[in-house]
């Protein structure tokens, strides 16, 4: 063996949050952890360029939004409102530089040691990075994803912008189109919408937030045209020319042209296994480019796991994080558990849209027979005084057993009102136990059991 080689029990390849939460669980259960990554910032997409700066930025665009138009309404009068943009993207900057400074912090704790730079397999159990060897037992593969390009929307950082690029653009657009009506190209189109933007949104299905139940589409769409966005929906992007400032698309034999000064493309995101050298280690890719995985996330080749948005299944953070903790568990001769059915989605909007499970159009569609149960946050006390009245929760239950399948929610902090849900699906819980369930007064969560009452018609304050 080289002189400079170094030994470990696991290596982590990618210290976002699937990576360095898995490096810190093993380091936890006893195991020598090397923890790898492309940045000196540690924390990954997320902490980095994706689901902690784009929220910072949606807070300070709420307070703005609230400032300018809303805080007249609740008595509070300013003699003028402005934006700074530069201070508020150093606001956003601090959280980020705040964040990954405490991981780092915990990394150091908990003494594992943390490389900088691109690794690369050079054999089934080594990776090297620039002319640093090092072997391991077992190797966790957690490099996360990028931003999709489109072949003839190549991104230039300036007039065609990912969402990296979109967390720090140096001055407001006068017209921005967003290719995409997911979560990120809603959310980021939101930013720059309550910033002042002429925000149009393009999306190629039939529905923005695809993957939610029409009711829950409907009013979201409405809520969000009512805030300024324009909504495309089964709109085709063709190209951009730059010199007119003009996003083309096609709807059937329509030919469309939306305005745009930049272009946001937030058409999904792809594994990033870039460089890796994964054909050396001889590990297999399944039909979208992902790393083949089995049930406790093994790839082909022993000793090697792939964790997060490399794997199938949804790409998001807290389903990486879980992945992280089962894995370094599996290695350490323990017992992870990844219940991979009820992994909450969020769209960070104002109102958020949150989901959990099995929806009532999923339902309908497997032929599964279920009772739903919805209430409105109109009728809610807290949402009145809160001025969050838009929106409404749904519990879809097994119309035999009441056991509830899946749960959706439009509404302010749905990200934060969807846990419950998920805890009591976790146990195998009905909707009578959700119902049953003390709900403090008068709070946003009353909501909830109030439709967790309607799926059997006994809601108490509703008709």
């Amino acid at each position: 063996m080289s002189s400079s080689t170094q030994s470990f029990d696991l290596i982590v390849i990618g210290a976002g949050p699937g990576g360095y939460v898995c490096a810190f669980r093993a380091a936890q259960l006893g195991l020598k952890v090397a923890l790898i990554d492309k940045r000196a910032a540690l924390g990954g997409t997320c902490l980095n360029v994706g689901c902690i700066p784009s929220k910072a930025l949606l807070h300070s665009s709420e307070h703005y939004a609230f400032a300018k138009s809303h805080a007249a309404a609740h008595g509070i009068k300013f003699d003028g409102v402005s934006l700074d943009l530069s201070a508020l993207l150093k606001k956003k900057d601090d959280v980020v530089t705040k964040l990954t400074g405490g991981v780092a912090a915990l990394a150091k704790a908990r003494k594992i040691t943390v490389l900088t730079g691109a690794a690369k397999f050079t054999a089934a159990d080594t990776v090297a990075i620039g002319d640093q060897i090092l072997t391991a037992k077992n190797i966790v593969i957690a490099t996360g994803s990028a931003p999709v390009e489109l072949p003839f929307l190549k991104f230039d950082g300036a007039t065609i912008v990912s969402s990296d690029h979109a967390i720090n653009l140096p001055t407001v657009p006068k017209r921005l189109a967003v290719i995409g009506g997911g979560a990120i190209g809603l959310e980021l189109g939101s930013v720059w919408a309550r910033l002042g933007a002429e925000v149009t949104v393009v999306e190629f299905l039939p529905k923005i937030a695809a993957a939610y139940d029409d009711d829950i589409v409907r009013a979201f769409t409405r809520i969000l045209q009512k805030q300024g966005l324009k909504i495309e929906v089964g709109a085709k992007v063709t190209g951009y020319d730059a010199h007119a400032g003009l996003l083309h698309a096609e709807r059937g034999a329509e030919k469309l042209a939306f305005p745009a000064d930049v272009v946001l493309v937030a058409v999904g995101r792809r594994p990033y296994t870039d460089g890796l050298g994964l054909e050396i280690a001889g590990v297999a890719l399944d039909e979208k480019k992902r790393i083949a995985v089995d049930a406790h996330l093994r790839t082909n080749v022993p000793g090697i796991w792939a964790i997060g948005d490399v794997v199938a299944g949804p790409m998001l953070a807290h389903k990486a994080e879980e992945d992280g903790v089962a894995v370094a568990e599996w290695i350490a001769g323990q017992h992870g558990h990844v219940n991979w059915d009820l992994v909450p989605a969020i769209v960070y909007t104002d109102p958020e849209v949150a989901s959990v499970g099995l929806g009532e159009d999923a339902a309908k569609a497997r032929g599964v027979a279920v009772n739903v149960g919805k209430f409105n946050f109109a009728a809610n006390g807290r949402a009145i005084a809160a001025d969050a009245t838009d929106g409404f929760v749904k519990i879809i239950a097994d119309a035999q057993t009441d056991k509830i399948l899946g749960a959706q929610i439009l509404g302010h902090n749905a990200g934060e009102l969807i846990s419950e849900i998920v805890t009591h699906m976790e146990y195998g819980g009905s909707a009578e136990d959700l119902a049953r369930t003390i709900h403090a007064h008068p709070t946003m969560s009353e909501a909830v059991k109030e439709a967790a009452l309607a799926v059997s018609k006994s809601a108490l304050h509703a008709i």
